[in-house]
């Protein structure tokens, strides 16, 4: 008898995306204190407000009144007191440069399960065709497009993020099959490299995008992923200003998330954007998927921002800074003789390292020493107990498969300093620098050439 019939996407999702397999491994095996991940970007334990949170639960249940049914079902737009609160916390510090009075002609919606929802709830609702993106890609985001039936067409990033002069001459490259773009998806503060998409190309981007509507006679969506813009940790790195200042045509819808400065597990990602055809389906797929975010979690939300949100902010970029400073500097000490180029550090908890020869992927020896799969028992184990395994993000999961980038993907990797404590990060570094050693003494007949 033939298995249950599945969707094209059904089929795809057969096949665990890289870090569908690196999650469920973290979770299943992960030894707490032993093991070190620099691979999983969850944020610190540190920087969750745990005491904040119990604290606005507690209100949230003595003031029924105040925060009407928290514990049942609510609208699909999201909770006004958390929509409320968002508008007065975004204005009130000028998030992006925006102002009351800009807020005041956009909309502002709550997904139904974190900032990712509304991403995935993006590809259900947007005609399926091309999506141009920065390369390397959020490779989370890119999996699911093309599960979904996108196309990615991933325009290299340097130093100021996506570079909008190859932009330019892949749109014109284009020729017809411009007609086939759904929408423009960039990361303003990038997951991996975590570099700051510079102001100029904000709005040159914009620029372009908006001239491609025009050709085509068509809005074209310009989604800019903010989720890591309230953790520019850096201070002499200016405040970026939000595309949503320039967007005279109504195509910017502007992506962020409490996850990062609050707690993932409040599960709270909101869209800002011009009210239309677009936004009233991702309302209409928030009811699809549970009618609502969580209300209690919306309610928590709300009364962090208004009374909490300032100091948290600061708590956690202090924080983030500090790791960020001893990272670099563990990476120079012990990598920097192999490596070729380090991004980030001034925002976000990663950087993004190219080596000059080692190869990182998944089977490489470099890989398979620091994840005790090389079936050496001197380097796997210690007294019969495995050694600590160090976790990354291969380049190879983060740049576009067939793109400009896929051959030095192959030499480039992700580390996050936003989970572990310093003294692991200490110790997850000289690992690798270890591994780094091992992988350059054996040359190139690596393994790791078969994927």
């Amino acid at each position: 008898m033939e298995d249950v019939l599945l969707s094209s996407y059904g089929r795809a999702s057969t096949q665990p995306s890289p870090v569908n397999r690196m999650m469920a491994a973290f979770a299943e095996d992960f030894r707490e204190g032993v093991d070190i991940n620099l691979g999983v970007g969850y944020v610190s334990e540190r920087t969750i407000p745990h005491k904040l949170i119990e604290s606005a639960l507690h209100e949230v249940v003595a003031k029924p009144q105040a925060h009407k049914a928290a514990f049942n079902y609510g609208g699909p737009a999201g909770a006004k007191n958390l929509v409320s609160a968002l508008r007065a916390f975004i204005a009130g510090r000028a998030v992006g440069g925006l102002s009351e009075s800009i807020l005041e002609g956009k909309r502002i919606i709550v997904g139904a399960s974190g900032a990712t929802s509304l991403l995935e709830a993006a590809s259900q609702v947007l005609a399926t065709g091309l999506v141009i993106t920065a390369d390397p890609v959020y490779y989370i985001y890119g999996d699911l497009l093309q599960r979904a039936g996108f196309t990615l067409t991933a325009v290299p990033e340097d130093d100021e993020g996506i570079d909008t002069a190859k932009l330019q001459e892949t749109i014109d490259d284009l020729g017809p099959k411009r007609e086939s773009v759904s929408f423009v998806y960039v990361v303003t503060v990038s997951n991996p490299t975590c570099t700051i998409l510079s102001d100029r190309r904000r709005v040159e981007l914009l620029n372009i995008v908006s001239n491609l509507s025009r050709t085509l006679g068509r809005k074209v969506p310009l989604i800019m992923d903010a989720a890591y813009e309230l953790l520019i940790h850096d201070p002499a790195v200016p405040r970026p200003q939000s595309a949503l200042l320039h967007d005279d045509l109504g195509i910017v819808y502007e992506l962020g998330t409490l996850s990062k400065i609050l707690a993932p597990a409040l599960r709270v990602g909101y869209m800002i954007g011009p009210d239309g055809p677009f936004l009233d389906a991702l309302v209409q797929n928030v009811s699809d998927t549970g009618f609502s975010a969580p209300l209690a979690n919306q309610e928590i939300a709300a009364i962090l921002l208004n009374e909490h949100v300032a100091e948290q902010i600061e708590r956690v970029n202090v924080g983030y800074r500090q790791k960020a400073a001893q990272m670099r500097g563990l990476i120079d000490e012990h990598l920097g003789p192999f490596i070729a180029e380090v991004r980030g550090g001034s925002a976000g908890f990663y950087y993004y390292l190219t080596f000059k020869q080692i190869d990182t992927r998944e089977g490489s020896r470099f890989f398979k020493t620091l994840t005790r799969t090389t079936g050496n028992s001197a380097i796997e184990h210690e007294a019969d107990v495995l050694r600590p395994r160090v976790i990354y993000v291969p380049g190879e999961y983060c740049v576009h498969r067939g793109g400009a980038l896929e051959a030095v993907g192959r030499r480039q990797l992700r580390l996050s300093y936003g989970f572990e404590s310093p003294a692991q990060i200490e110790r997850g570094i000289r690992l690798m620098g270890e591994a780094a050693q091992r992988a350059e003494a054996a040359g190139s007949d690596d393994a790791g050439s078969s994927h």
